[in-house]
């Protein structure tokens, strides 16, 4: 049994190593093309049916790049076709999600405080919301909305925000937020897959047939390229966001991924704009600090806007100076049974990040860690499977708060 839970432990670190590699070619092949296509100038004499070119250097190199709206003239007998960078990030992030997730899905994707369903039902509640969620998606796109960019945007973003609120309905706050980056990745594939690839065979077809290739399909392909990249910035957060619990385990979790949305569009419309050779508008550096510091107050908003009774100063100290046993008494019953030498809850073979939490010393040398996690945050326990309850979370909070 050891054996096997080292290496799922190592399976899941390989198969994550693999995601962020893939991740890396497809989101730096997206973010280049993107800069080339808005930087290509028109020139006399370019070839007939180009629409612009770009000169460029890099390793020692200059490079004459030229791009046809629809086709050259002449397709050439090698075409080198960007595809296999995103299918084999969604592909090796599916696996990731299996195995992180779906193998231990009654700890750390059910909390039955949000949802009380078994760890099956929340995996099939996960498939079905991921393949609905492209099947809408696409069928907007394919609507009249899709001759209206920006209010096709629009309602995109409304149904990314609808989602961020539904899965914090459904799930922990850890698998809320991976699943809406799993969600908004997998409309992004498939964008890839289901449209924007088969669009391209559809013109090298025609050329190679000797027809004239319609310019629709490029122009429809060029709508979902336009959305990929301006939601790669918030999935990239999404999915590097189960390291910081006071992102997802936070009561307004929903609006802090809503406001990553919009922080993700204005960096990218900063680099879009300065890649069209047009003067880069700073102004949206200052709206996204300014919306991130919102964010940084969300994750710890005051209790008094959620209904809770806000602790007073004096109050804090008196539980600090006083009350610390109870401390010690709500670690050890709701945490030491993983955070432990030997832990004793099913499942768990070593104490979670090495943290141990058996004594007065290894508690107060974890005191942030437990102030963030389990007092700030509702990141642990996972789906609060030891049912800690809103006011040993305050006492936790009060102890750390007070001995600063």
């Amino acid at each position: 049994m050891l054996d096997f839970v080292i290496f799922w432990d190592w399976a899941s670190f390989a198969v994550r190593w693999l995601h962020i590699i893939t991740a890396m070619a497809w989101i730096g092949s997206s973010f280049y093309f993107v800069a080339l296509d808005l930087g290509l100038k028109q020139r006399p004499g370019l070839p007939k049916g180009a629409y612009g070119e770009e000169w460029q250097v890099h390793g020692g190199g200059f490079y004459n790049i030229q791009k046809y709206l629809v086709a050259p003239e002449a397709l050439p007998e090698h075409l080198v076709w960007f595809k296999w960078e995103s299918y084999m990030t969604w592909v090796s992030g599916f696996f990731l999600l299996a195995l992180v997730y779906y193998g231990s899905a009654d700890l750390v994707m059910v909390d039955r405080n949000v949802l009380d369903v078994s760890g099956t039902t929340a995996i099939a509640i996960s498939l079905a919301s991921i393949g609905v969620g492209w099947v809408i998606y696409d069928l907007l796109c394919k609507s009249k909305l899709g001759d209206s960019p920006t209010l096709l945007m629009l309602l995109l973003y409304g149904m990314l925000v609808a989602m961020s609120w539904g899965y914090t309905q459904l799930f922990t706050g850890r698998a809320a937020f991976l699943h809406l980056g799993a969600f908004t990745a997998t409309i992004m594939t498939a964008n890839v897959f289901f449209i924007i690839i088969p669009n391209q065979k559809i013109v090298v077809a025609d050329l190679k047939a000797g027809r004239t290739p319609d310019p629709k399909y490029g122009k429809i392909a060029k709508l979902r390229s336009t959305h990929n990249n301006y939601l790669t910035l918030p999935v990239v957060f999404l999915m590097l966001s189960n390291h910081y619990p006071l992102a997802f385990g936070t009561q307004f979790n929903w609006v802090i991924a809503s406001l990553i949305f919009i922080i993700g569009v204005l960096i990218r419309h900063f680099f879009n704009t300065g890649h069209a050779g047009k003067n880069p508008p700073y102004w949206t550096w200052l709206l996204a600090g300014i919306l991130f510091i919102i964010i940084i107050w969300l994750s710890t908003v005051p209790r008094v806007l959620t209904g809770e009774p806000k602790m007073s100063m004096q109050a804090e100290r008196l539980v600090a100076d006083v009350h610390f046993e109870k401390v010690r008494d709500t670690v050890l019953g709701r945490c030491s049974m993983c955070h432990a030498n030997e832990p004793s809850y099913e499942g768990i073979y070593f104490a979670p990040k090495g943290v141990k939490l058996e004594n007065d010393a290894e508690i107060a040398e974890h005191a942030e860690q437990i102030y963030i996690n389990a007092g700030r945050s509702h990141a642990m326990p996972p789906g609060n499977v030891t049912q800690i309850t809103p006011e040993e979370r305050a006492l936790l909070v009060a102890w750390y708060e007070s001995a600063r």
